[in-house]
Order: structure tokens, then C-alpha cells, then sequence
């Protein structure tokens, strides 16, 4: 029986392996990056790179708002050079987190994208945080 799934074949083992590890560099998700900030883990910075509007209406506790078009050298210079980003925007709709990542990468910074954005954050039932201002009613 003919079908998408089947049509084309599998990747060898060795050729997926090396495929999915390398992922693992480039992406992280939703779970790893709550645990890490959950744990006080301070060893990357998470970049939210929506609209402050957006960030004020709900984002990850911890997390840093940099719209993605923001991200230049003169603002990155106060981050050590070593310093690991992780990037999210809204959720797989929207590829800010992939431009923020060409940004960074490009800047000679590492980074990786926190797949799901805040999509994949409140479908993993973690909360958000809220700016006083938008609490306020402001």
C-alpha cells in the first residue's frame, strides 16, 4: 500500500542518528528550559523576542525582553562573549526565534531556539508572568 509515510524511505540509523543528535545543538524545548530555571540554573539567558506589548501580556518568569530586531552588538556587549542565549517567540506560528537566532549567530553568539515558544510553554502547563502595568489594568 502506497502512502506519505511510506513513500519515501526511512534514513539509515547511522545518517538519522547523527541528524536528531544534532538537534540537541541547535534547539532545546519548553520542559528542559523550565526545569533549568526551575533548578536556579544561570547558565544561559532567555531571550523573549515578542513585542514588549506581548511580553507584558504574559512571559516566562526569568525570562529577558529583546524583540528579535533589537538584537545588535552595542546590546549584546554587556553579555560575556560565552554567553549561551536560548531564544523563544510566540510558538511555531512565528519564526522570531529563528531570527533571533541568525542575529546572535551572526553576532559570534551562542544560541539556541526553545522550540514550542510560549505556545509550547502554557501547552506544557507552566505559567506565566505578568507585568504589573498589564495587571493594573494600565
Amino acid at each position: 500500500m502506497s502512502n506519505a509515510v511510506t513513500d519515501i524511505p526511512a534514513a539509515p540509523s547511522e545518517d538519522a542518528l547523527r541528524h536528531f543528535e544534532a538537534e540537541f545543538t541547535y534547539e532545546t524545548d519548553c520542559w528542559d528550559v523550565h526545569e533549568a530555571l526551575r533548578a536556579g540554573d544561570s547558565s544561559f539567558i532567555l531571550l523573549d523576542v515578542r513585542s514588549p506589548t506581548l511580553f507584558a501580556r504574559g512571559h516566562i518568569p526569568g525570562a529577558i525582553n529583546l524583540p528579535h530586531g533589537k538584537i545588535v552588538a552595542s546590546r549584546m556587549a554587556d553579555y560575556p562573549p560565552d554567553t549561551l542565549f536560548v531564544v523563544h517567540c510566540a510558538g511555531p506560528h512565528c519564526n522570531g526565534a529563528a531570527r533571533a537566532a541568525v542575529r546572535l549567530a551572526r553576532l559570534g553568539r551562542p544560541v539556541k531556539r526553545m522550540d514550542g515558544g510560549i505556545t509550547g510553554w502554557i501547552d506544557e502547563g507552566f505559567e506565566l508572568e505578568r507585568a504589573a502595568a498589564v495587571l493594573a489594568g494600565a
